[in-house]
């Protein structure tokens, strides 16, 4: 059993033709995720690497049967975007570009769950991965190795360097999960935590949260209080933020 994505994971990259989304995708077929085509309005009929067909629409991608997508797209598609995929039907949508505006964002997530329930990574996240099996997203494929550790995390730099962190303590990992660094965002710590506990490849879960993001780390506390019966860790980053914003304290890690 996997969380959200596992070896039969079919990807489909919106904007493979992109700086961004040519070179993660390189990097996801490295990790041996199965990309199935990509999409890049105009450039239909060609091929990324010589090995992933390139269509013209999510619809036109449906032929090599797609269940998931990363966007790559810039901000202000994203939201067209994530509705051609909705609306195809795809079951995990995950949005690595930045910036999306809020509103946007609001609207793809409610689409979601109102049209069949996809699963909504990020937008601003380093995206999954089910190690040993797929990766979508942006994570460095060397920092993994198989385990029964689990970890979520509001942030992408503290992702790879607590992945790393756990893979050289001789320990491994079963899935990480970005959850975007954006106030807005499609999954929640709770969301997260209901599937590892689920999980019988996880057996002990890491959280990772910074500050401003309203309260969404004291309820996974008070759920893991009530529900969880594994193993927590939890590190929120920015804890001296605060003081630094009144003089009481100098700049320096928190």
């Amino acid at each position: 059993m996997s969380v959200i994505v596992d070896e039969n994971t079919r990807v489909i990259v919106q904007g493979i033709t992109g700086h961004q989304g040519s070179f993660h995708t390189g990097e996801m077929l490295k990790f041996g995720t199965k990309v199935v085509a990509g999409v890049a309005p105009g450039k239909g009929g060609q091929k990324f690497m010589d090995r992933v067909p390139i269509v013209n629409s999510v619809q036109d991608s449906l032929q090599y049967e797609p269940n998931a997508t990363m966007i790559a797209v810039p901000a202000p598609y994203v939201r067209d975007a994530a509705m051609e995929a909705i609306d195809a039907g795809l079951r995990v949508i995950y949005i690595l570009t930045e910036h999306v505006p809020f509103h946007d964002t609001m609207e793809i997530v409610h689409q979601a769950k109102l049209r069949g329930g996809a699963t909504v990574l990020g937008p601003n996240g380093p995206g999954i991965t089910a190690v040993g099996k797929c990766k979508i997203g942006i994570m460095p494929n060397q920092i993994f190795r198989k385990g029964n550790v689990a970890v979520a995390s509001r942030s992408g730099t503290l992702t790879y360097e607590i992945v790393d962190a756990i893979t050289r303590s001789g320990m491994g990992e079963s899935t990480v999960i970005g959850l975007g660094g954006d106030p807005v965002v499609g999954l929640t710590f709770i969301d997260v935590l209901e599937m590892f506990n689920r999980d019988p490849e996880t057996e002990k879960i890491v959280l990772v949260g910074e500050i401003g993001g309203g309260s969404n780390e004291e309820r996974a506390a008070e759920y893991i209080k009530k529900n969880v019966k594994k193993q927590v860790v939890a590190y929120i980053a920015g804890g001296g933020a605060h003081l630094r914003e009144r003089g009481w304290a100098t700049p320096g890690p928190s």
